[in-house]
């Protein structure tokens, strides 16, 4: 599924939670979509969760 396509289940999925649930169920659904964003793209990349957080660049200037 191309990212343009996740993009648009997301949209519409807050548009749903806006319209029928309110203003609180659409900031639930989008932190909640967020945490999931996050998690998967943890899982997908093997990666370390302290590797997600870090800044990219390190060095110091």
């Amino acid at each position: 599924m191309s990212r343009a396509v996740i993009g648009m289940l997301v949209g519409m999925a807050l548009a749903f939670a806006g319209w029928f649930g309110g203003f609180g169920a659409f900031l639930l659904v989008a932190a909640l979509g967020a945490v999931g964003g996050v998690l998967g793209r943890l899982v997908d990349d093997g990666t370390d969760w302290r590797e997600f957080l870090a800044p990219g660049d390190r060095r110091p200037r």
